[in-house]
């Protein structure tokens, strides 16, 4: 059956290859095939009558006829697929939702699940591996299990759906029930009845008795939760009386690991001496609205390659003109890929098929290549922090601290990062500083203290950012303060919220202090 299995693999990526390398010389192309074929299927939906999908012809006649638009802008719309109307957003009705973590508004979003969008994620997630294989050379991946860490795959019904049966569940969960029928026999692991467990530290248990002795080749996670899933295998080992240094060491064939869902540099280190030395990161960015980009070479800083033929048509909208007051005029500054620039930042705008047209997912990225159309994650549009006027990035903040904690052999758990306002200036400026909670795992050779870091931190960003070097320099900013929380705090702020496990995250800062106030409350800091 292997011997099959592998057949199917390699005609797989033979045939698929030849169609990405001819998109790969004209993205665009590939760009414009899906826009046609998204506004033309969608032309007699509510939403398509109401924007004369029908008239569209190109990217420009699209830029010029729908306007942007968030999720409040169309929750009206898929409140109403949810009750059972068809012919919406999209053609038919969907009886199928993903949740999303709610990061940022504390509430979650409910995002259609059509037959097409998860022909798009079984599409994107086959070219992912695709990229990989052509990365190492190989199609070992393939010749194992695939454990696949995410959310659980029960579903709950949807009580406003009424006589309308309609579900909702996870993105991954949404994604693992539907598995084509090979792969779920042949690659998934830890199995549907194990994944549908909701309890995570109960599916985490069982999840590392169904595969401790299965040959996996592949994990599927994201950093935090691997990390999570070799604490359980080892607890399960240990009760047996053995040792697993490495998950290497328990699967000898396990050689890639496929990462998403947070930036996985501040695990990085751990994260190596977790999975052995042997295995290979795979870096792939995604959301529940859609699958995005995904690592596809091995230089350092080369970004990711941006998914041009699995479905989804791409814009992007420079933050120098974001105003989100004002997001209903902007569709005009929002670009196609072939209208980006590299170092710019753009807000990511999707058109999918799952309805969404020209919908802001909420993301920042700024392009490392156009040719071919490589992109970096930065942050989020609402999660930056700009409280007194430094404009500071989720990326920046994550690549400060990763660096002072590279320096001193540390290993950050968690962190946040909040404004701290003080009294207002003599002009009437806001004046203030940020406000950082961190864990740093125990057993360091250095002990961390708080005002070393928060110096160093400050310097860095510095450099790092001259909008908070400049208000530094003036005063409107003063020096940061660090907060060293006991191991454990971010852990219960997640579960207390119920957002541990799975794909739920905490966001690493906000412009407000919603999560630091709450922290205060909860935890006793180490240093000042």
């Amino acid at each position: 059956m292997k011997r099959l299995v592998n057949e199917i693999v390699k005609q797989y990526l033979r045939l698929r290859m030849q169609r990405i390398e001819r998109y790969m010389q004209h993205p665009e192309e590939a760009q414009e095939k899906w826009l046609n074929t998204l506004v033309q299927t969608a032309r007699n939906t509510e939403f398509g009558r109401e924007y004369n999908f029908a008239d569209i012809r190109n990217p420009e006649d699209f830029a010029r006829m729908v306007p942007v638009h968030d999720y409040d802008r169309i929750k009206g719309y898929i409140s109403r697929m949810m009750r059972g109307e068809s012919d919406v957003l999209w053609p038919g009705r969907c009886a199928l939702f993903a949740v999303t973590s709610g990061v940022e508004e504390g509430q979650p979003k409910f995002v259609p699940m059509t037959e097409e969008i998860l022909a798009h994620f079984r599409r994107a997630g086959r070219d992912a591996l695709l990229y990989y294989t052509v990365r190492v050379r190989h199609a070992g991946a393939f010749r194992g299990r695939h454990l696949l860490l995410g959310g659980a795959t029960s579903l709950n019904p949807v009580t406003s759906a009424g006589a309308s049966a309609a579900y909702a569940g996870e993105l991954s969960g949404v994604v693992v029930l539907n598995l084509p029928a090979w792969a779920e026999k042949h690659l998934y692991e830890p199995g549907i009845g194990v994944a549908k467990i909701p309890d995570w530290d109960a599916r985490l248990d069982a999840i590392a008795a169904a595969t401790s002795t299965r040959d996996i080749t592949l994990l599927a996670a994201t950093p935090t939760c691997a990390l999570l899933l070799a604490q359980a295998l080892r607890r399960r080992a240990g009760a047996e009386g053995r040792s697993i240094p490495t998950l290497q060491n328990l699967w000898p064939n396990l050689e890639c690991f496929v990462h998403g869902g947070l930036p996985a540099v501040p695990y990085a280190a751990e994260l190596r001496t977790t999975l052995g030395p042997a295995v290979k990161l795979h870096e792939v960015y995604a959301a529940t609205e859609g699958f995005i980009a995904s690592q596809d070479c091995d230089a350092v800083g080369a970004g990711l390659r941006l998914m041009t033929d699995t479905g989804i048509f791409f814009e992007f909208l420079p933050m120098a003109a974001w105003d989100e007051s004002r997001l209903e005029h902007l569709g005009s500054k929002a670009v196609p890929l072939s209208g980006v620039t590299t170092g710019v930042d753009y807000a990511l705008v999707l058109t999918t098929p799952g309805g969404l047209a020209r919908y802001v997912l909420g993301d920042v990225v700024r392009f490392t290549s156009t040719a071919p159309p490589r992109l970096s994650y930065v942050g989020r549009t609402r999660l930056r922090l700009h409280t007194f006027g430094e404009n500071v990035s989720e990326k920046e903040i994550t690549d400060t601290l990763v660096g002072v904690c590279h320096r001193h052999k540390w290993s950050a758990v968690n962190f946040h990062v909040a404004p701290l306002p003080l009294a207002a200036s003599l002009t009437g400026q806001n004046r203030g500083r940020h406000e950082w909670w961190i864990e740093i795992k125990p057993g360091t050779v250095e002990t961390p203290i708080g005002p070393l870091i928060a110096a160093e931190l400050d310097a860095d960003l510095q450099r790092a950012n001259p909008a908070y070097a400049g208000r530094r320099k003036s005063g409107i900013i003063e020096a940061p303060v660090v907060r060293l929380v006991m191991p454990g705090v971010f852990e219960h702020w997640l579960r207390y919220h119920d957002r541990w496990g799975g794909q739920h995250k905490l966001p690493r800062l906000r412009s407000d202090r919603l999560i630091a106030d709450e922290l205060a409350q909860v935890t006793n800091f180490a240093q000042d």
